[in-house]
Formats: C-alpha cells, sequence, structure tokens
C-alpha cells in the first residue's frame, strides 16, 4: 500500500491520511488487543498515534507507553496526547494554567515512557486562563525539549485565531494544528474553523466520523443503541449526540453507501478524508477488526456523485446531531 502522506500543517512533518484514536484503549479494548490494533495501524503505514491524559484516567498513555517500549518503534510513529481535564482532586488539577500544563506534561512523558511528546494539544479551551500563561507554559516546555509541537481541540475559529495572534505578538510556540468533531451529521466546523485553518496553514485533525455509528447504519432507532455502543457502555455526553433525525439521515447514507457497492462505515471516514482543509480524521476502533475494516479507506477515494448525494443528504455548514455537546462554549443547540 502506498499511502499519500500528507503535509501536516506549517511543520515539515508528513502524516497519514488517517491516525489513530485510542478513546477505547483500556476502555474497554484490553491490552493485548490495543497493542494488536497498534501494530496492524503502524503496518498499514498510519504515524500519528492520538491519545489524552484523561482517556481510562490515563491508562490509554500506558498502553502505548509500554507498546513503544515492547515494539522499538518510537521513531516510526508521533505520539499526540492531551491537556485539560481533571486529573487528581484539587481545585488546580485541571485546566490549562502554567501549573497544572507543567505537571500534566510530566506525568504524561512518565506514563508514554517518552522523553518528549510530539504533539500536545489542549483537550478544550480553558476561558478561565489567560492565553499568554497557557502558550507562555508551552513555550517553555518547548525549550526544554519536552514537546515538539502545540495544538488545540474542539476550539472555535476566533479562538485558534486569537491564539496564533498571542503566540505571534509574544514571540511564543504557535499552535500547529486543531481537532474538531466532523461528520456528515455535524458539518459546522465548515463554516468558519476550517477556512480558518485553511487560511493560516494549520492541520486539522478530526473525531467521530462515523457520528456514533449512525452513519454505519448501526441504529434501527435512536432509543435502542447497539449493545456494543459507546452509548451503552458510557452513556452521558455520548448519548445525546444520537438524535431521532441523524438517525435517519445516517440510515439514508448507509443505503445509499451500499447501492453504490461501498461498506458505509468505509465511506463515511472516505468523505471526511477527502473534504477540503482536512489533513486526517481519527479512526477510534474497539476491536482489531474495527481497525482492519476502515485501513482500505487509506487508499480509498470519493467520486464527485457520491460527494453530490452526501451534501443532499446534510448540506454543507449545517447539523443534525450535535457533536460540539463537550464544548460549553458551543451555543447552537439540537432540540
Amino acid at each position: 500500500m502506498a499511502l499519500n502522506f500528507r503535509k501536516f500543517g506549517n511543520t515539515g512533518l508528513r502524516i497519514a491520511p488517517l491516525a489513530l484514536g485510542t478513546d477505547n484503549f483500556a476502555n474497554p479494548t484490553p491490552r493485548e488487543e490495543c497493542f494488536a490494533i497498534l501494530d496492524a495501524a503502524v503496518d498499514a503505514g498510519i504515524n500519528l498515534i492520538d491519545t489524552s491524559n484523561s482517556y481510562a484516567k490515563g491508562e490509554a498513555e500506558r498502553v502505548i507507553g509500554a507498546w513503544l517500549a515492547a515494539r522499538g518503534k518510537r521513531d516510526q510513529v508521533l505520539i499526540a496526547t492531551k491537556v485539560f481535564y481533571p486529573t487528581g482532586p484539587g481545585v488546580n488539577d485541571r485546566g490549562l494554567s502554567r501549573a497544572h500544563l507543567v505537571r500534566a506534561c510530566e506525568a504524561s512523558l512518565q506514563r508514554l515512557g517518552v522523553d518528549c511528546i510530539d504533539l500536545y494539544q489542549t483537550h478544550r479551551p480553558d476561558f478561565d486562563t489567560p492565553l499568554e500563561e497557557t502558550l507562555r507554559a508551552f513555550d517553555d516546555l518547548v525549550t526544554q525539549g519536552k514537546i515538539r509541537y502545540i495544538g488545540s481541540t474542539t476550539a472555535p475559529a476566533w479562538h485558534v485565531v486569537e491564539s496564533l495572534m498571542t503566540s505571534q505578538q509574544h514571540h511564543f510556540v504557535q499552535i500547529v494544528s486543531e481537532q474538531s468533531p466532523y461528520n456528515l451529521l455535524d458539518r459546522r466546523i465548515e463554516n468558519e474553523l476550517v477556512p480558518a485553518c485553511q487560511r493560516h496553514g494549520l492541520a486539522v485533525l478530526t473525531w467521530s466520523p462515523l457520528a456514533m455509528g449512525m452513519l454505519a447504519g448501526r441504529y434501527a432507532d435512536a432509543d435502542v443503541p447497539p449493545p456494543d455502543s459507546r452509548i451503552a457502555l458510557r452513556g452521558g455526553i455520548y448519548a445525546e449526540r444520537v438524535t431521532r433525525r441523524g438517525v435517519e439521515i445516517g440510515n439514508q447514507f448507509a443505503a445509499l453507501a451500499r447501492a453504490a457497492g461501498r461498506e458505509p462505515a468505509q465511506l463515511a471516514v472516505t468523505w471526511v478524508k477527502e473534504q477540503p482543509g482536512i489533513t486526517a480524521p481519527l479512526i477510534g476502533p474497539r476491536t482489531l477488526a474495527q481497525l482492519q475494516n476502515m485501513l482500505p479507506v487509506l487508499d480509498m477515494t470519493l467520486p464527485d456523485d457520491l460527494r453530490a448525494a452526501c451534501d443532499e443528504l446534510s448540506a454543507p455548514g449545517s447539523v443534525t446531531a450535535s457533536f460540539f455537546n463537550s464544548a460549553p462554549w458551543m451555543k447552537w443547540k439540537i432540540v
């Protein structure tokens, strides 16, 4: 498989057109299967592994660290992790303050068993901490050789641009990427975020390309999730994302895919991968079989007729199921 590696924003890095998300690692995927997923993904050419210090309370990072130590493939992959969510009971064990960033970075380095994190991302914006404080802390961590690049996650377009302007004003390190939810049922990033990233040369990673399985045609009823789904296993914000209209469009999409001779989940991820301004969607398999089903997408393209048919189902810039429900700044709700 000869991959068409894509430029990662304004950096000198190149990544595969799919990235590996690890939110299922250790919750519920057992370590042995995580190793098998990592082996297969890297063997297929995927070279960015995305995780967070909040996934399985840090256990996902430990699994990746153990795999890196066992396989000796540190130089073949880029490790991206995140900081923001609580890491302890203390009032300052969260957010993007300098104090929390420094402690969280040291803890992630230890769990991952690496000397340097390739991409350190803010898991959410922290509007209670001045951007100058956060970016100065990042700048120091880069100078100290503990991180190489920084990025943001699930941030509004204005905040991404403000971050760039603040870094330029103070000569701090600048974010090189933004990671946001994006799928056929929630296309809001097309309105402002993607154009802003294109304008300023930022890489765009995206999460939840399958829209909680709705675009894979897994739901006959919005009120009855598949027993092995994230909704059934975790509920909460995950359940909020599944709407009746989303299920309806998802099933129409699945029918469209099958009529075109495509597997619905593969077409859903291909659609994201082939959208303008997108560097790579994250795929977050729970099982090795799920990953293997996604690997052919690395070489798939999106014909113009299928692109147009998808736009007929869900118009550009529109939303029928909200995947920004974990972002308090987003006021556009689905009712």
